[in-house]
Order: C-alpha cells, then sequence, then structure tokens
C-alpha cells in the first residue's frame, strides 16, 4: 500500500534535477547526466579557515581571513556560489523545492564527510531564521540541509539552541561593515551553558563570514569550544 502510494505521488509530481528541472528518468538519481559534469565541487588549495579556494598551496588563507580573526574555528564549503548552483539555491530557498535537499547533502557529505569526522561535531546546528520570516516562507533552508546531513551522518541536530532575535535585511545588498552593523545582536542562545562543546554550523550560503561570526560568537559565549562550519556554496575570494 505505501509503496503503491510512492509511485502514484511520484508519477504525479515526477523528481527533477535541481540544477536544470528536467524529469530525472532514473527513480535513483538526484541529478540528471548532463547537470552531473556542471556540479563540479570546489577543488584545488583552500584557506585554511573558511574554504574558499586560494592561488597555490603556499597560500594558507585567503584575503578574506588575511584580514580578519574569526570567532569560528574552521569551515568548508561544497561549491561556488555561481551559474547553475545559483539559480538552484534560489529554487530552493523561494520557491519551496525543498526536494533539492537530497541531493544538496549527499553533496555535502561525499566532498566534506571525512573532514566534518575529523571535527567530529557532537551536535549539527543551523543557522536560525527569524521566526516571522520563517512563518511567511514556510520553512528554513539551513534547518532542512541540518536535518538531513544528520539523519545521514548519524549527528544530533539542534534547531533550539541558537535562536535569531531581530529582524535583519537581506545580507546580499550590503557591504562588509553594513553586514556586520546589520547582524550585530541579531542571535543568541536559549541557554547560558552549552552542554555540547564541539558544535557544527549549517547554512547554505557563505560570502564575508559575517553571519558564523556573530552565530560562533554567541555559542563561544555560552561554552563551546569548537564552532565549525559547513555550508552548501560559498562566494569567490573577494566577496
Amino acid at each position: 500500500m505505501i509503496q503503491a502510494l510512492e509511485e502514484m505521488i511520484t508519477l504525479l509530481y515526477p523528481r527533477r534535477c535541481p540544477l536544470c528541472q528536467d524529469i530525472l528518468t532514473d527513480k535513483a538519481a538526484l541529478i540528471c547526466m548532463k547537470c552531473r559534469t556542471k556540479a563540479v565541487p570546489i577543488r584545488g588549495p583552500k584557506c585554511k579557515t573558511c574554504g574558499k579556494p586560494v592561488a597555490s598551496l603556499e597560500t594558507e588563507y585567503c584575503p578574506d581571513c588575511q584580514e580578519k580573526t574569526h570567532f569560528f574555528t574552521s569551515g568548508r564549503a561544497v561549491f561556488l556560489y555561481e551559474e547553475e548552483i545559483r539559480k538552484s539555491v534560489y529554487q530552493f530557498k523561494f520557491h519551496n523545492k525543498r526536494e533539492y535537499a537530497g541531493f544538496y547533502v549527499s553533496e555535502m557529505e561525499r566532498v566534506c564527510g571525512d573532514e566534518i569526522r575529523t571535527w567530529n561535531p557532537d551536535v549539527i546546528i543551523p543557522i536560525p531564521m527569524y521566526k516571522r520570516k520563517k512563518r511567511q516562507r514556510g520553512y528554513n533552508q539551513a534547518e532542512i540541509l541540518a536535518k538531513c546531513l544528520g539523519k545521514r551522518l548519524q549527528i544530533p541536530v539542534d534547531t533550539k539552541s541558537l535562536v535569531r532575535v531581530q529582524k535583519t535585511i537581506p545580507q546580499k545588498s550590503l557591504g562588509r561593515k553594513e553586514r556586520e552593523i546589520n547582524l550585530k545582536n541579531a542571535f543568541k542562545t536559549s541557554t547560558n551553558a552549552l552542554e555540547l562543546k564541539k558544535v557544527l554550523l549549517v547554512d547554505d550560503i557563505y560570502t564575508t563570514g559575517v553571519t558564523m561570526d556573530e552565530a560562533a560568537k554567541v555559542l563561544w559565549m555560552a561554552g563551546a569550544e569548537e564552532v565549525h562550519f559547513l555550508v552548501l556554496c560559498t562566494g569567490k575570494p573577494d566577496c
């Protein structure tokens, strides 16, 4: 009965490729063969702190991390935020394409799983969304990614300890200083003492690191000893 229902749902609402949105003829596939070659993860040398690409192995840090000391310990991203991935993430965030999370998280695990296991986080915490904004959208894309990743890696997911207490304007329209002002005191913890010491923050996009820094800062103040992050996409080093 359940299998028949699932087949009927698939027939009525066939899964689509998260990049080109064509119907996936292979029921087991998460992306079409044509787009598999376009979804290329970040390769080569990376910034030791934030994971953005750098020019050579001799370059330890990207320009952003050379200029600023972060509250987070380290982080990684799967893709550069450009072209097809940019369009796909837009659909995921603003057009209710939550099914794309299957492909996103499979790539997060495939590309960064070994490093996550090295970090050995006690818990995964998604970057929270302001409650009114979440009600309007109907979901928090970071929370979807975090829950799927936690299930795959068998790591607990905590959506309660970190909360967003201020409504902020979209970061993409702001420079670094404006982003810092926009997000100042935007987060708080629901407890003054975190019992879990190693935290993995999850979000969809990383650009200047201001969001991660603000979240990591309040977690650190509440007792976290290490705060790493994993995102689906990152901007280029000059972002």
